[in-house]
């Protein structure tokens, strides 16, 4: 076997806590590439491509581009950096041989860079560190590369990889630099690193082919399409090939089609080899963490385990008076399918059928669940889904419950209402910081159960200056019962259209979540009690007509401002009598039982 080295190939990943810059840094990257024409219209971060990663200004799926410099080519993979997608993560590091490790030169390393660090320094990447967002007024660079020397010691780095190259970068600006003081303008200075310092993909070139399958994609012409690095060999069209599942048996299939990447575009190529990252098409039943390989000499792949999902929710089909009326896709079969659908490409997720009509989705957190239904709701299905809960194991006889390391970071003054709320959330300190600018960081290990519905509360408590960030920890024992939502609901009793006046005379007893003028149903949930228990009541009465008049008493009702709940805070809101009707058009939130009365036997009947 002869070990060939390709010099003119780099693979790296982009990893990075969420709003770093990653994303904008390889647009950056594009633009002294020249991937783009001079005269194209090009929007900031390309690389976020869907609609929500757009709106979110986050990633969720992870991406592969390529640029080329001084006819090197450079294979890019810009990775998630929320904790919820890294199951994106894990698998994506599989491919490259190198990451960009991104910081910002103010917030200095989040909780996420030590969660995808980790995983990369594990798998013995060496890291290239770019601080970026130097031009800002409050950077403070050279602290925080203590601050990354620090991370890396912390999490078992050896010597080589403590010996990281440093680059100082503005990716909004478009400029990176060996050297804070540095004036240049342009890219050069990271190009330059990544060539030096990232390893050549090496291996035989002249093996039999060996590809793992880290993500798929699907093409309405083309079928699915499995995307990879290829570990040994050569591959091309029309190629017999042989795919290795996780069992061990094999199937036979066509290559119909090789494509590597340029800039953002996929382009067909005759033959690939060792190094390239690619995407194959023929392969129709390939899954992530399989080998697709040489169909004489079909030799597996260490298969990618994935972290396990932590919270679980039922999706169910909506059975509410308005189903039916604002989604094109309503029944079980069309819900089935789409989360079997989902199952092929989202890697960290799991679906098991408990009914025909109720299907359990576990995932990897609140976030991951709630794309997911954003998603499909913005497709045009309608469904209705249950509150969070999370998912338990027994670890030698003990009751273990998913644990998160909590970050938070407030003004001096909401430390106090903050600490407060960790208590009965059973949330444990773990550090105390005085973080720059007036602000405190505060860390705990919390259960994944304290922090559901936590986030609406933080961000009132904190006046909208709170930021809190979190990630998978590891299981830990149970800690005990957390209290859920004090308050009630403010429940519906009539079907019909909410008026003024009978919203009027409801907001005395609570906050309101609805405007005159929207559609109502028995048991629908219109807006949050002042006091612990569920109340009834008629939005829909409209005020008497006599024909007395009285001086003041017709004077226009005043309504207070009403609270507009999004899906994630619907999700958190609800109590687990509860549900979250979702459509293309509204998010509602409603009572299992819509009927008053029914309600009323099945609580008496709890206390028995």
């Amino acid at each position: 076997m002869e070990l060939i080295s390709r010099d003119d190939i780099r693979n790296i990943a982009i990893i990075a806590h969420v709003d770093h810059g990653k994303t904008t840094l390889v647009d950056a990257m594009f633009k002294e590439s020249h991937v783009f024409r001079s005269n194209e219209k090009i929007d900031e971060r390309v690389m976020d491509s869907n609609d929500l990663e757009k709106e979110r200004g986050i990633t969720i799926l992870s991406k592969n581009t390529a640029v080329m410099y001084n006819d090197i080519k450079i294979n890019i993979v810009d990775t998630p950096g929320h904790a919820d997608f890294g199951g994106e993560v894990e698998r994506v590091l599989d491919m490259v041989d190198s990451v960009l490790l991104v910081v910002d030169s103010y917030e200095g390393p989040m909780p996420q860079t030590k969660f995808v660090l980790k995983k990369a320094l594990e798998l013995k990447l060496k890291p290239i560190v770019v601080i970026n967002k130097i031009d800002k007024p409050n950077a403070r660079p050279e602290e925080v590369i203590d601050e990354v020397f620090e991370l890396f010691l912390e999490l078992g780095a050896d010597d080589e990889q403590l010996d990281f190259p440093i680059i100082y970068a503005s990716a909004r600006e478009g400029f990176a630099r060996y050297n804070v003081e540095d004036t240049n303008m342009g890219m050069e200075p990271l190009f330059k690193t990544v060539i030096e310092h990232v390893q050549c993909p090496t291996g035989d070139i002249n093996g039999s082919f060996q590809m793992l399958v880290t993500s798929l994609d699907t093409n309405e012409y083309l079928g699915k399409i499995a995307i990879g690095k290829i570990h040994r060999g050569k591959v091309r069209k029309n190629q017999q090939v042989a795919l290795v599942r996780k069992d061990g048996t094999t199937s036979t299939y066509k290559v119909s089609g090789v494509f590597g990447y340029n800039g953002l575009q996929r382009e067909e190529v005759q033959e690939a080899a060792l190094g390239d990252i690619i995407a194959l098409s023929g392969v129709v039943d390939a899954n992530i963490g399989e080998t697709i390989a040489d169909s004489q000499n079909p030799e597996a792949l260490p298969y990618i385990e994935i972290d396990e999902p932590t919270l679980n929710m039922n999706f169910m089909v909506n059975d509410s008076p308005f189903a039916g009326r604002e989604g094109d896709f309503v029944t079980s079969r069309h819900l089935r399918d789409r989360l079997m659908k989902e199952l092929e490409t989202n890697v960290s997720l799991r679906v098991n059928e408990i009914t025909p009509d109720c299907f359990e989705v576990s995932g990897r957190g609140e976030l991951h669940l709630s794309i997911l239904i954003e998603t499909m709701r913005r497709e045009g299905f309608e469904l209705q889904v249950s509150k969070p809960n999370v998912i338990f194991k027994t670890i030698d006889g003990k009751k273990m419950e998913p644990m998160e390391y909590l970050t938070i970071d407030v003004p001096e003054e909401f430390m106090g209402p903050v600490m407060e709320k960790m208590g009965p959330r059973k949330g444990e300190m773990v550090n105390m910081t005085s973080a720059v600018n007036g602000y405190t960081r505060l860390e705990f290990n919390i259960p994944a159960r304290g922090l559901i519905g936590f986030r609406s509360e933080f961000m009132t408590d904190t006046k909208g200056n709170g930021i809190m960030n979190h990630v998978f920890n590891g299981y830990g024992p149970y800690k005990g019962d957390i209290p859920t939502r004090s308050r009630g609901s403010i429940v519906s009793f009539e079907q019909g259209e909410a008026i003024a006046y009978g919203l009027f005379n409801a907001q005395e007893r609570g906050k309101l979540f609805i405007t005159p003028g929207t559609p109502v149903y028995e048991g629908m949930i219109v807006g949050e009690c002042s006091r612990a228990e569920d109340i009834d009541i008629n939005v829909c009465k409209g005020k008497k007509l006599t024909n007395t008049r009285a001086s003041g008493s017709d004077d226009a009702v005043k309504l207070v401002p009403v609270t507009q709940l999004t899906l994630e805070q619907s999700l958190e809101f609800i109590n687990h009598d509860e549900l979250v009707e979702v459509t293309p058009i509204n998010v509602r939130m409603r009572k299992r039982a819509l009927n008053a009365a029914e309600r009323k036997r099945l609580i008496s009947r709890s206390k028995k």
